[in-house]
């Protein structure tokens, strides 16, 4: 099966067009405040409007007002959105649109509980980071825990670079990765090396699974 890929944390229409020429299947804007890839809604929307066909668009929220959350939704008009807070799966249904739940690991097998809190979610994004951490921390946690049998497809984030992408892959076997820090030379700035040679590990192990 292959693994599909997210670059977040885009900040720069460059960086978005990159990663799609690259094969990255999504692209992810940060739209909490208190993250440091931050970007405001409507530089967003210019960049959206260059994502060529079939590549996703995904919204990041994290506890982020209702009324803010669908401005984004308005102004962006992302495919997705990704919720990274304590939302409940009511909260993350309420807009209309599919969404991803991120998980954070940072606690280890306890947090796996909590997979079981959004039935609504179209995909599970289980995340290195703890509990009220902001993602894209580069923080990775023990990929042995990924669970298997679930309906939901399981995303793995935390801590990816081109360098233990395959290894990640062959040990969780995920649905998706979702890489942010990994690809970065700082917050929201993106290096097309890195970029380049991370998707091409990905691919590269898929073709092994």
């Amino acid at each position: 099966m292959r693994t599909r890929i997210k670059c977040c944390g885009i900040t720069r229409a460059e960086d978005a067009q990159r990663a799609a020429e690259l094969g990255a299947d999504a692209i992810g804007f940060v739209f909490t405040r208190r993250s440091k890839r931050f970007i405001e809604p409507a530089a967003a929307a210019r960049i959206r409007a260059m994502v060529p066909p079939f590549v996703s668009v995904v919204a990041l929220m994290m506890d982020d007002d209702e009324a803010w959350v669908r401005e984004v939704i308005e102004v962006v008009k992302p495919d997705m959105l990704q919720f990274h807070g304590e939302e409940t799966d009511e909260a993350c249904a309420a807009f209309g649109l599919r969404y991803l739940k991120a998980i954070a690991m940072g606690e280890g097998e306890p947090a796996l509980a909590r997979l079981h809190q959004y039935p609504g979610a179209s995909g599970l994004l289980l995340d290195g980071h703890g509990l009220g951490q902001m993602g894209g921390s580069g923080h990775r946690f023990d990929w042995s825990l990924m669970p298997a049998g679930l309906t939901q497809p399981l995303l793995l984030a935390g801590g990816l670079t081109e360098h233990n992408v395959a290894e990640a892959i062959a040990i969780a076997r995920p649905y998706a990765v979702d890489v942010s820090s990994g690809i970065e030379t700082s917050p929201g700035i993106k290096d097309e090396a890195k970029m380049e040679r991370f998707i091409s590990a990905v691919h590269q192990a898929s073709a092994h699974r």
